[in-house]
């Protein structure tokens, strides 16, 4: 039986990666990198070096590139669908055309593949014979709030976990909300009372960390992202916001 493993290699700093990863990328015959453009070769950089690092020769590396996605669709949910079907058609002639029985393929997944992903819902897809297991990673949810060195829980409280849309759309619906991918900032019409925990780049030489009373700090994250992105050409951010207790 052909074998995937679906590796977690963290947000980006090398030295996040679990023994359990390094075990699973020098178990790999074969790894599928999936080239994001120019942009991100940072990105693609990364899990070289961690090959490079972990491998165990002789393993072959194949390259793919990500199909476009349309970002300004009306119809969010169906262009995700849709390009998360072109994904899953490079999975697919990965596992068929790359692996022979009894090896073991590996992708390389930033974050935790278990928490902020797409990569296990585009394997559902595939329509081949082959097995898989999934190596949970450092997720930037748990590089963010260690680097801002506060807990993601707070006694008897829920964490609302969403995305910069819903926020948008929704408001802060609970006293803690997790915010992935927040491209227009919507944490400025969160309320005064809440506080941000904010960071790009997590774990990477570029990582930028601002926190403080949105009402405080919102312009100057707005100026900071804008920047940090038209210089790279990407931005990935997350944050927390907390609603501050009332004053006593």
């Amino acid at each position: 039986m052909k074998r995937l493993s679906i590796i977690g290699i963290g947000a980006g700093d090398p030295d996040h990666l679990t023994f359990q990863a390094a075990k699973a990328i020098a178990a790999a015959d074969v790894f599928l990198l999936v080239d994001k453009g120019e942009a991100k070769q940072d990105l693609a950089r990364l899990r070289h070096d961690l090959i490079t690092a972990h491998g165990r020769p002789p393993y072959r590396i194949v390259e793919a590139t990500d199909p476009e996605r349309d970002r300004t669709a009306a119809a969010y949910t169906a262009a995700v669908e849709d390009w998360r079907s072109r994904r899953a058609h490079i999975y697919e002639s990965f596992v068929t055309g790359e692996l022979d029985d009894g090896q073991t393929g590996a992708l390389l997944v930033w974050g935790d593949p278990g928490i902020y992903d797409s990569t296990l819902a585009a394997l559902d897809e595939v329509d081949a014979e082959f097995e898989y297991e999934v190596i949970p990673g450092i997720s930037s949810v748990s590089a963010l709030t260690a680097r801002h060195r506060v807990g993601l829980t707070r006694v008897g409280r829920p964490v609302h976990l969403t995305t910069g849309r819903r926020l948008a759309a929704e408001g802060a619906t609970a006293d803690d909300v997790l915010v992935m991918l927040d491209a227009h900032c919507s944490f400025a019409g969160a309320g005064d009372d809440f506080h941000i925990y904010w960071g790009a780049y997590l774990g990477t030489p570029d990582e930028i960390l601002i926190s403080g009373p949105v009402r405080e700090v919102a312009d100057e994250i707005r100026a900071v992202r804008a920047e940090a992105r038209a210089r790279k050409g990407w931005i990935m951010d997350t944050y927390l916001l907390r609603r501050e207790p009332p004053a006593s």
